[in-house]
């Protein structure tokens, strides 16, 4: 497994990550042990979760429940600021909220520290001078080594990492965003001031939620234990006719070398230097197989510029 700074920090992460969001909802208990225990065996060392996966705390508690004397293997990531209550009152990123959040995620995850606490949203209602002074009291405290985002714009991480210089507080060194080979957004403006300002990515949703794994077949009917099958919201999503072009094309591609989609998706990622870890979840330990070696090919310049001018 090749191993990667996650930034411009000194945490090292493995290039392939495991999302911890079907554990306590999509695998039972036992089914999440053994996809665990295989992924540290095959090297990943990032563990990504959040407090709302799994009806609000299930995949924390799931991990507390599984990893023991393997936290140490780990470099374990979760996630706050998304809503914990249907009232409103147990959200966002102020420092009342933080600080209870992440005692919270601390007792699930049977842990005393974070490696990677990472706000889930911005949050238009709190200054971010009182984030970040929060995070960084956190850092301090030992209960979190580092700090990241996800889902912010461009603008605001700007925005917080001079906030951070100013205030000489720790800094957000990751950002976590979709990013695909059919979901390019995040270049216009995201990717760069990750760039400029030294935050690794964590690109979810690698495969566009299986659409580039190769198991749909254009105009035939979703497999019945499938992602689009039980949630039809992400086949509507993701199945357009620009998609389903793209995915032919890109199939050819692979096909022609020697390839299969799902290693072009997680190695055509993985070839662009500010990603640090590409975060795949899985169900099955044969996905978890699957999403390690998939990482394995190097594209050349000719064909990073080739698969590039087909998902442009």
């Amino acid at each position: 497994m090749q191993i990667r700074n996650l930034g411009g920090s000194g945490l090292r992460v493995s290039a392939v990550g495991l999302g911890c969001n079907n554990f306590g909802q999509r695998t039972d208990l036992e089914t999440s042990r053994k996809v665990i225990h295989k992924a540290i065996d095959l090297g990943i060392t990032l563990f990504d979760t959040a407090d709302i996966y799994a009806g609000m705390g299930g995949s924390e508690t799931v991990l507390g429940t599984v990893l023991g004397d393997r936290r140490k293997d780990i470099v374990l990531a979760t996630k706050y600021s998304k809503p914990m209550a249907t009232d409103g009152t147990r959200q966002g990123a102020s420092r009342r909220y933080i600080m209870s959040a992440v005692e919270a995620s601390l007792t699930r995850l049977k842990t005393d520290y974070i490696d990677l606490y990472q706000q889930h949203d911005y949050d238009p209602l709190t200054p971010m001078e009182e984030t970040l002074r929060a995070l960084d009291d956190l850092v301090r405290q030992g209960k979190v080594r580092y700090i990241g985002n996800s889902n912010f714009p461009a603008w605001r991480i700007a925005e917080a990492e001079m906030m951070a210089r100013q205030m000489n507080v720790s800094r957000f060194v990751s950002c976590q965003d979709e990013y695909s080979l059919v979901v390019r957004g995040i270049e216009k403006d995201l990717l760069p001031a990750a760039t400029e300002y030294k935050l690794g990515l964590l690109p979810f949703f690698p495969l566009a939620s299986g659409l580039l794994t190769g198991k749909y077949k254009r105009g035939a009917a979703v497999p019945d234990d499938t992602r689009f099958a039980k949630a039809p919201a992400l086949k509507d999503r993701y199945v357009t006719a620009r998609n389903e072009d793209i995915v032919e094309k890109l199939q050819a591609f692979a096909q022609a070398r020697g390839h299969t989609m799902l290693e072009l998706a997680f190695s055509w990622l993985a070839s662009h230097p500010q990603v640090s870890s590409v975060i795949a979840g899985a169900t099955r330990v044969e996905q978890v197989e699957q999403n390690v070696k998939a990482i394995g090919w190097t594209l050349s310049a000719e064909e990073m510029a080739e698969v590039n001018g087909i998902t442009k």
